[in-house]
């Protein structure tokens, strides 16, 4: 098949708008569509062409197309599919590399014209420039979701300056500036919101429709589409620095880095077609030593039936197609892997190692429990309250997020008794709130009961007498029991779990969600002590899914390293491997799923060629196939390989 010349860096949204609508509702074609039209008309004219020479030539109603006329015909049916062949090979024959699928086609279609064969070279070209034309709708299908991203690039940015705001390329915009986005538009820049809240369409980034509501103070990603009202945003990165940015920039250079079978099918073709054209000149000349009644049309015939099945574009194109379908379908699932090869690399894991914290935990503090003694809850926590209302600790905001009814308690006199907690007055009660220690210290006995409890706990005493506590947690995500099932039903053999925070809370965790065992209290020389361990085992293949700075010696140093994209570090995501654009643990089972799914059909794809091809060469070396064997034998498999690859696309992951 002829290559593809447009690398992915030079896809533009603009080029790939296909029929628009106006306010009538009919539709118009604009030049794209024409395009396509004029791609498609050479095969068409050659179709047109072949059908009716083979019609005058077997039902005889044109009775003078013979000799030039039918030479002459059937030139002119082959040069619109066969010329753009032929200059291939040439160029790249110019370029020093002589034996490529161009040439063998070339020689192919060229030799059956000299031995009178008309219609048969016409029509191995014609299957041939189909077979191109099926690639190229495959291959645009791979690229829907590519093209969707570059579509969502945010071309223009509201910048507050001068008391006013003003148009300007996002990449001229500064960290820091204010950035205005109305309804319908799409965020220019990283930034953190500044309107009370806002509703984004985040399906570019996540691969999830559903849409996300942001409050003030929390961040929002370039590339989403404002839903509800005119908001404002403070940039927080440069436009170079953004998610769209470098979602696009992975998902570009992914296609890139090959894999492994990749690679060797490319270098095989390298030594394998020479090795087809010398075996072809032999099959044409040397029966001329061995066999009696050598006729040299009929040995050309079958070397050429032999060059056009030998043609090794259908490994060429279907496996290259294979794993960028597979690309292409992970990140319709927001899941970004940043080359074929992690896709070959995800079918081989035995172990799953991950990170509690903002991997299969939210990464935000939670009031899990409250107990209140000797106190109506609501009064009780609106003296914690009153207290915490004083401190910025992520505890202290975990807290404040409770609602009370009434009026709020004013605090004063509030002092902090470092390493345990705050001491301070309300409604003329002392009032002490922090940790077991600052209890203890003042004389209050504490509950025996607190002394189970992992989680972080504030407990509270008003004068002098122990009123209560909150227990403090920081939840699970939403399908973190969902992710565990999901990997061992994929078939991964041992799922650890390896956490920087309390051993005591990370082995509560791990209990709750059933991974095979956990460490925690893990500083990262720790974490990456225990993959290393794993990795020097037999057969054993580790992947380690992370979200923080701390996590990115193990993810470089594991086979695979899975990063949480939405609200992992930026070390975090360039060194990992793989990419969660959602931050769900459960899309680890789906990258696995889609990893396997691409490798069986590019296994597929190879088998088919090798098996179809093996079997049609030693009839058409043996004169049992005609060309038109062989051209199904090429073209067809190649259509039915490129067919398969498109499956990918098409499947429903779960």
């Amino acid at each position: 098949m002829i290559k593809q010349k447009r690398n992915l860096r030079d896809l533009d949204p603009k080029e790939h708008q296909g029929e628009h609508s106006d306010s009538d509702g009919h539709n118009h074609s604009n030049p794209e569509n024409l395009g396509k039209f004029r791609t498609y008309l050479p095969a068409i004219f050659s179709f047109v062409m072949l059908i009716a020479g083979i019609a005058f030539d077997y039902f005889e109603t044109f009775p003078y197309f013979s000799g030039w006329i039918r030479i002459v015909w059937y030139v002119v049916a082959y040069l619109p599919v066969g010329f753009p062949v032929i200059r291939e090979g040439w160029n790249s024959i110019v370029k020093g590399d002589f034996f490529t699928e161009f040439l063998l086609m070339s020689i192919a279609t060229i030799g059956a014209f000299a031995i009178g064969e008309y219609p048969e070279g016409v029509a191995v070209m014609l299957f041939y420039a189909v077979g191109e034309l099926f690639q190229n709708a495959a291959v645009n299908k791979a690229k829907r979701n590519i093209k969707a991203l570059l579509d969502v690039r945010p071309n223009e940015a509201l910048v507050y300056r001068n008391n006013d705001y003003v148009s300007v390329n996002p990449e001229t915009v500064e960290i820091g500036e204010k950035v205005q986005v109305r309804v319908g538009e799409k965020i220019p820049l990283d930034g953190i919101l500044l309107s009370d809240k806002g509703s984004f369409n985040t399906a570019a980034l996540t691969g999830e429709s559903k849409p996300d509501t942001i409050a003030k103070g929390e961040k929002v990603f370039a590339g989403s589409i404002n839903l509800d009202g005119v908001i404002d945003i403070e940039t927080t990165k440069e436009f170079k620095d953004s998610s769209i940015a470098r979602i696009l920039d992975m998902v570009q250079n992914a296609t890139a880095r090959k894999s492994k079978t990749e690679l060797f099918i490319r270098k095989f073709a390298r030594i394998y077609t020479p090795i087809v054209v010398f075996l072809a000149i032999g099959l044409t000349f040397l029966p001329y030593f061995f066999v009696d009644d050598y006729v040299f049309n009929d040995w050309l015939y079958r070397a050429l039936i032999f060059l056009v099945i030998s043609c090794p574009c259908a490994l060429v194109i279907s496996i290259p197609l294979g794993y960028f379908g597979g690309l292409g379908a992970a990140s319709k699932n927001g899941i970004l892997f940043k080359g074929a090869s992690y896709l070959d690399e995800m079918t081989k894991i035995t172990t799953v190692v991950m990170d509690k914290t903002g991997t299969v935990t939210k990464g935000v503090f939670k009031i899990k429990d409250i107990k209140a003694i000797d106190w109506e809850e609501p009064e009780f926590m609106k003296y914690l309250m009153a207290m915490e209302e004083q401190s910025t600790h992520p505890i202290a905001k975990a807290i404040m997020e409770y609602k009370a009814d009434g009026e709020d308690f004013q605090a004063s006199e509030v002092s902090e008794i470092a390493g345990k907690g705050l001491k301070g007055t309300i409604n003329g009660k002392t009032v002490l709130v922090g940790n077991k220690s600052l209890m203890t210290s003042n004389n209050i006995e504490v509950p025996p009961e607190t002394d189970n409890i992992v989680e972080s706990i504030v407990m509270v005493s008003i004068d002098d007498k122990f009123a209560g506590y909150v227990i403090i947690a920081d939840e699970l995500k939403d399908d973190a029991h969902e992710a565990i099932a999901q990997i061992r039903e994929s078939g991964i053999s041992k799922v650890i779990m390896l956490s920087g925070d309390k051993d005591s809370i990370t082995q509560q965790v791990a209990k709750e969600m059933g991974v095979d065992w956990a460490k925690g209290g893990l500083l990262p020389e720790h974490k990456l002590n225990e993959v290393e361990k794993l990795m020097a085992e037999t057969d054993n293949k580790v992947a380690f899914i992370g979200d923080g700075i701390n996590d990115a010696p193990v993810l470089a140093a594991s086979d695979v390293g899975i990063a949480m994209g939405g609200l992992g570090s930026d070390v975090a995501i360039e060194t990992a491997d793989v990419i969660i654009q959602t931050d769900q643990p459960s899309k680890i089972a789906r990258a696995i799923k889609i990893g396997r799914s691409t490798r069986k059909i590019v296994w597929q794809n190879i088998g088919l060629a090798f098996g179809v091809k093996a079997v049609v060469l030693v009839l058409g070396a043996g004169g049992l196939a005609t060309m038109w064997e062989a051209v199904f034998a090429d073209v067809g498999v190649a259509l039915l390989a490129i067919l398969n690859a498109v499956r990918l696309q098409k499947m429903k992951w779960k």
